[in-house]
């Protein structure tokens, strides 16, 4: 059995209110020098077999299918 993790981002070009309010509130906490914080998804998949390229398409599909909103979000596949 294998794993491949999909992680799930916004797209850089939508706002992030969530990593926004992060942020805000890091300095009250006494974290200084972050700019900028974005929020995102992990998805960890087991799978029969090897993680070779046919399970990462799989996962590919899975990401593109269920765990993403292509419109506004990008994800990554890679076996772990």
């Amino acid at each position: 059995m294998a794993r491949v993790v999909v992680d799930v981002m916004l797209k850089p070009e939508i706002l992030d209110p969530q990593g926004q309010a992060i942020v805000r509130k890091l300095p009250q906490l006494g974290f200084e020098g972050v700019t900028a914080v974005r929020q995102g998804k992990r998805f960890e998949i087991e799978v029969d077999g090897p993680a070779d390229e046919a399970a990462l398409e799989k996962a590919r599909k899975i990401a593109e299918t269920l765990l993403a909103n292509t419109v506004i979000e990008s994800f990554e596949v890679h076996a772990e």
